[in-house]
């Protein structure tokens, strides 16, 4: 059935009026970012999570048009920045450099943890993976990881171990190495790391 000129024009028009929420949508999706977008980094500045937003930021202001800039809130293994990024308006100009630290073992180490890593949050992308490694002074006697396991057996007492926080990677990861070789050596918080070491 062929319908008449005038209304043809009419559903054409209605149509596209239909369609005019859709599109305004996907304009202001597009628009994105309109102003400056703050990366969370829930560690100390000068760390690898903070170096690493600050390069993303770099680029992602490069390629998107707008400033990514890096706010720095530290404490409790990461799990305060990620609280406030949680707390955030969820218009996507407030986004978090999370980790394992903060998305998996705060779980296990917060149990009235204020946000919930699975509920809470829509991941991006992963952006780093970051090997870890035994690191201590230079004079220290055992010279190789054969060495430093009997080492640390007979002198855990006498040892520190450096890490970031309660919670953080370097603290879990050091729980686990102590759990395997059975020694319990002293935990040091510390802004700058301290190799082990001697005390």
């Amino acid at each position: 059935m062929k319908l008449p000129h005038h209304r043809r024009q009419f559903l054409h028009v209605a149509a596209g009026a239909a369609a005019l929420p859709v599109l305004t949508r996907i304009a202001l999706a597009q628009a994105y970012p309109a102003r400056t977008v703050t990366i969370i980094v829930p560690f100390a500045a000068g760390g690898t999570i903070d170096v690493t937003a600050r390069i993303i930021g770099q680029y992602m202001s490069r390629v998107l048009g707008q400033q990514f800039i890096v706010e720095n809130v530290t404490g409790a293994g990461g799990t305060i920045g990620s609280t406030r990024a949680m707390r955030a308006r969820p218009d996507g100009y407030t986004i978090l450099m999370g980790t394992t630290a903060t998305h998996a073992f705060s779980v296990s180490f917060y149990p009235n943890l204020a946000y919930r890593p699975d509920v809470d949050f829509e991941p991006i992308g992963a952006v780093l993976e970051i090997p870890e490694l035994i690191v201590a002074r230079k004079d220290l006697p055992p010279i190789d990881l054969k060495e430093f396991i009997a080492y640390a057996k007979g002198n855990a007492e006498k040892l520190n171990v450096g890490h970031a926080g309660v919670g953080s990677n370097l603290f879990t990861y050091a729980l686990l190495l102590n759990s395997r070789l059975g020694v319990k050596p002293t935990m040091v918080p510390s802004l700058v790391l301290r190799p082990l070491g001697m005390r």
